[in-house]
């Protein structure tokens, strides 16, 4: 099992972020508006950063931003902007509480 499977599988909602980011503190900011306690990992001061992001790399592919890259449930979702489009869209919430990341 590679490290970013087992941080994913820990918790409802992770999000992998850089100290450097401010796409990575505005979604962080949203989740936790939301009241959502993400687990959040900062690639630039982990331990095992460098490969987190290596591992996260593959999975996006090529010419993604590797950061934000926020999971919910233990799927990948994306970035910012499919977070946003997911908020935006009225779908966000639910899948949160179908995470178990959320009880209304």
């Amino acid at each position: 099992m590679d490290q970013v499977t087992k941080l994913v599988s820990e918790r409802a909602v992770v999000v992998f972020t850089s100290s450097k980011c401010s796409m990575c503190d505005s979604v962080t900011f949203l989740l936790s508006n939301l009241g959502v306690h993400a687990a959040v990992y900062e690639l630039d001061k982990e331990q095992l950063g460098r490969e987190l992001e290596r591992e996260l790399a593959r999975r996006l592919g090529r010419g993604s931003p590797v950061v934000p890259a926020v999971f919910i449930g233990g799927s990948l979702v994306g970035g910012i902007n499919k977070v946003m489009a997911l908020h935006l869209a009225g779908e966000l919430v639910p899948m949160l509480m179908n995470a178990g990341a959320l009880w209304l």
